[in-house]
């Protein structure tokens, strides 16, 4: 469907006015059938409000692109990828983001860029059925050598939509060699988290290898494929890299051959576990990386999960070394970042030590964070130094 039409309501307008893109089904008052799509957006009146993503199917109905009159095809679609993609000049990495859905303007579109390659990702019914004009788009931008479609996130299945990931063009390898601020990791954009790779931490690795101790002791909790770990490797004399997966910490070392460190010990363990030992025995750190997946997947559980971020944080204060470097995040949406802080109040004041906030961070330049879309924002983090 192209140009659909869709009445809505006065309140899913005000939505629009406010700055936020999405529109639910509660606040549609006609709407054209149920084929996906692009349509015409007015009031009850017949007033032009927007062209935006439909999505029968789902509970957000309407995703707004624009509230220009222009007709949404393939030339549209390139002028807006280019737009994003020349935002993101002169970043010291051959992976970042290209285009980052609602906080580019572009809602439930995903699109990475892997060196040479493209992995994108289309997450809703809307941007599916014009799949075509997006990778041909994704092309004439981008030109990489393949375009990978990563359709495997669970919320396509609220659009009504299969889970798999596709070749569109080119061809795309199992694993793709990236280099990121002075060192080298593997992405596996085929069957990695996310994309391939977590692009969302580039900047904050950077900046702990950066207040790293030289030669000093550094850990990495949830260490996955070791991305926090390499940075450390570079300063740190050692560096034990935990994770519960013992395939994910076989990456990790790969991705440790690759950079030619061999001042990393890989330990399969429960973070939860490993760090209630290390302080009973005492051990102490120069440099805590801390990078736990999301705890709260939803509103139900964020109470839990505050507690179990609050338990980690904890024991890793109290294993930092005086003078130490600590930096601890939280990529679940549904932990508010006033609530992870105040989380970390709790935390230092329970582990008995004087903690200074050095920095509290968030997202790369390459995942911008609306202010009036809040679904922008996930990640938020903190540098903290024990004294």
């Amino acid at each position: 469907m192209n140009d659909g039409l869709v009445a809505v309501t006065a309140k899913g307008a005000a939505r629009w006015r406010a700055g936020h893109p999405w529109i639910y089904r509660s606040d549609v008052a006609d709407e054209p059938g149920d084929q996906a799509g692009i349509a015409r957006v007015t009031d009850r009146k017949g007033k032009y409000l927007g062209r935006a993503l439909y999505s029968p199917k789902s509970e957000i109905r309407l995703r707004l692109l624009t509230t220009d009159d222009v007709k949404i095809d393939r030339s549209w679609w390139r002028s807006r990828i280019a737009a994003a993609a020349a935002a993101r000049a002169g970043i010291d990495a051959s992976a970042w983001r290209v285009v980052h859905g609602e906080g580019d303007g572009l809602p439930s579109l995903v699109i990475d860029r892997y060196g040479p390659y493209a992995v994108a990702q289309l997450l809703s019914a809307g941007v599916e059925a014009v799949r075509e004009d997006i990778a041909a788009a994704i092309q004439e931008v981008l030109q990489p050598d393949g375009i990978l479609l990563r359709n495997d996130a669970a919320v396509r299945r609220h659009e009504g939509l299969p889970l798999e990931v596709t070749l569109f063009s080119g061809s795309v390898p199992e694993t793709i060699e990236v280099t990121e601020g002075g060192v080298k990791y593997l992405a596996a954009p085929w069957q990695g988290q996310k994309t391939g790779g977590f692009l969302d931490q580039r900047e904050n690795r950077v900046m702990l290898a950066a207040r790293a101790r030289p030669g000093g002791r550094a850990a990495d909790f949830f260490a996955y494929h070791g991305s926090f770990t390499l940075h450390l490797a570079r300063v740190a004399g050692s560096v034990l890299a935990v994770d519960s997966s013992a395939e994910a910490l076989a990456r990790g070392a790969k991705n440790a051959t690759l950079n030619g460190f061999g001042n990393v010990t890989w330990k399969e363990a429960n973070v939860f576990d490993l760090l209630r030992e290390l302080e009973a025995r005492g051990e102490e750190f120069d440099t805590i990386a801390l990078d736990p997946p999301a705890f709260a997947k939803t509103r139900a559980s964020v109470d839990r999960a505050l507690a179990g971020y609050k338990e980690i944080n904890l024991r890793a204060m109290r294993c930092l070394a005086p003078g130490g470097v600590l930096f601890t995040c939280s990529c679940s949406y549904h932990v508010h970042r006033g609530d992870f802080e105040a989380m970390l109040v709790e935390a230092a004041q329970d582990s008995g030590t004087r903690v200074e906030v050095l920095r509290f961070t968030g997202q790369p330049s390459d995942h911008p964070e609306v202010l009036s879309i809040p679904e922008t924002g996930y990640l938020k983090g903190a540098l903290l130094r024990r004294v």
